[in-house]
């Protein structure tokens, strides 16, 4: 259960702007065999798309202090991401995945009030691909 959990927190953090590597855990993890690899990677998604979902109600509530000098993107910086969102919509968080650029993602869609139901559909399949993809590699090397 303490591996499953901190599978889960790696997953979660890794998601948000924390920079935290779950990949790693994921594949000891399955190097270790201790556990089911759809366990693994069940755990691993869950606690992904939950983190992405943190990222989602920031964006979706913070807009409200943008003028605030603490704010930490600028009038422009929001106009180019909504501008950004509103040409590739709702699909471009099938690059939620992606490093450096999926979890601002999650924060744009919360700005830019995406329905919970399509972001989950959506960051669900592409960082459940994600998991599915690595353990195959893992295991695969075996």
């Amino acid at each position: 259960m303490i591996a499953l959990s901190g599978l889960f927190l790696a997953a979660f953090a890794a998601a948000t702007i924390f920079p935290f590597q779950s990949e790693a855990v994921l594949a000891g993890l399955l190097v270790a065999a201790t556990h089911p690899a759809t366990l693994l990677i069940a755990v691993a998604t869950l606690g992904n798309v939950l983190g992405s979902v943190v990222n989602w109600v920031l964006g979706r509530y913070l807009l409200v202090f943008r003028d605030r000098r603490w704010f930490p993107a600028s009038a422009s910086q929001l106009d180019r991401a909504q501008a950004w969102y509103g040409r590739y919509g709702r699909w471009s968080l099938l690059g939620s995945w992606l490093p450096v650029i999926g979890d601002p993602l999650t924060v744009v869609a919360g700005l830019m009030r995406e329905p919970l139901p399509s972001f989950l559909l959506l960051v669900t399949i592409a960082k459940g691909a994600r998991y599915i993809l690595l353990a195959a590699a893992t295991l695969a090397w075996l």
